[in-house]
């Protein structure tokens, strides 16, 4: 068996799921709902506030979706009820970034600014810069996926550099550093 697949969902205080006949899994919370689309050979139970994820045979294809799908599940429970949240930094000179609504406005080191519209889902908002500090972008929705996505896009506008850690990275990222030219080579 799988040791994630076999691992039950437990459902905390507030949230339901339900399995419809074309084995589609919705997820309904405190913070939102989500819905999942399930391999058709991959059983879903909901019982006593546990979901349980079965499959039918030990073929490596079945063996690798049912423990996909039970962390899918899991992730778009714990979503609904705790919801996640992404943290991202601005190293850089003159690198900030201004929440206006779903709009985030980024000033990168580009000749002109750049607008990224956030999905409605998620959540955007600018920590107060404090002095000597780099600005701190933080991201918060219930849907795991999507909230990747998004920071991924994020990283990709101005993806740090190896020499002196400009760009964008999240928060905890170790970067992989090079050390440079050296001054006394010719």
């Amino acid at each position: 068996m799988s040791r994630i697949g076999k691992l039950p969902v437990s459902l905390p205080q507030g949230v339901t799921v339900t399995v419809d006949n074309e084995n589609v899994v919705k997820v309904k919370g405190p913070l939102g709902e989500l819905s999942q689309k399930v391999d058709s050979d991959i059983k879903v139970n909901v019982e006593g506030g546990v979901v349980t994820v079965t499959r039918p045979t030990d073929q490596p294809r079945h063996r690798s979706l049912h423990g996909l799908y039970r962390a899918l599940i899991h992730n778009m429970v714990e979503g609904v009820s705790k919801g996640y949240t992404i943290k991202q930094e601005l190293v850089g000179v003159g690198y900030r970034v201004e929440v206006k609504g779903q709009v985030l406005e980024f000033s990168l080191g580009f000749s002109h600014d750049i607008h990224l519209m956030l999905p409605p889902e998620v959540k955007g908002e600018a920590e107060p810069v404090k002095k000597g500090a780099n600005p701190i972008l933080v991201l918060k929705s219930h849907d795991k996926q999507l909230l990747g996505m998004v920071a991924a896009k994020i990283r990709s506008l101005r993806k740090p550099e190896p020499y002196k850690g400009k760009g964008i990275k999240f928060v905890g990222e170790q970067l992989r550093r090079k050390a440079g030219k050296s001054a006394g080579a010719k």
